[in-house]
């Protein structure tokens, strides 16, 4: 998948209709479920990549006039800034079960049980995501329609994959359990929903694998040393 800026309008009613291959990952909490980790429980600092691209998107205002989010997988953390680059606020997430930084080529048509294990990556790049509807009529902010990767909380899903419990846990490699897309806490998705509801905003993903700057080539002119908090 291409790592440039992902165009993603509105979902068309045609798309709406389809099923893409996360339905049921982008389905929405049951009305009572587990205890889901608040967004303020665990706060901690960005790790040097992270601080480098805040300081990067933050300086060259490359979020133009928009929100917008970075999230770091190899911490399994998102931070959320608004339209002026302010930092809102940040938490755990849950990822691809796999390291991996591209998705694989028609990845999106595939249905869940024709997923193999080495495609369920969250990919890395940069991301114009832009909130609409998922299987089983749910609202979801789509990160990448064209692969299916959505940002929303934790779904209903298998009990045993305990997702919340993972999500708690101070180990970062159990936080990759997904089929790619980006699980974050209710208390968090709910400031996310009111700055992104209008024009949508930009998602940043950190790579596994690649270097920072073969996902985001404008760091080569931002200097590792000169990273911003």
């Amino acid at each position: 998948m291409a790592l440039s800026i992902v165009a993603l309008a509105a979902t068309p009613p045609a798309l709406a209709a389809q099923k893409p291959r996360k339905g049921k990952e982008a389905a929405a909490a049951p009305a009572k479920p587990a205890r889901q980790p608040d967004a303020t429980e665990m706060t901690v600092d960005p790790t040097p990549p992270a601080q480098r691209v805040m300081g990067w998107v933050g300086s060259a205002r490359d979020n133009g006039r928009l929100p917008y989010a970075i999230i770091d997988k190899q911490s399994a953390r998102i931070w959320l800034f608004n339209a002026k680059g302010e930092r809102i606020a940040d938490a755990p997430v849950l990822i691809g079960i796999m390291a991996g930084d591209d998705a694989t080529p028609g990845i999106g048509a595939k249905s869940l049980a024709e997923i193999g294990p080495a495609e369920k990556t969250t990919p890395a790049g940069r991301f114009l995501a832009k909130f609409g509807v998922a299987a089983g009529k749910t609202r979801v902010l789509w990160v990448d329609y064209a692969t299916s990767v959505a940002l929303h909380t934790i779904p209903p899903g298998n009990p045993k994959e305990k997702r919340v419990a993972r999500m708690l846990s101070p180990d970062i490699a159990d936080n990759r359990i997904t089929f790619g897309c980006i699980n974050v806490p209710k208390r968090f998705y709910a400031q996310v929903s009111p700055l992104f509801a209008k024009k949508g905003g930009y998602v940043y993903i950190l790579p596994d694998i690649k270097q920072p700057e073969d996902v985001f080539p404008q760091l080569h002119a931002y200097p590792a040393a000169a990273g911003a908090g």
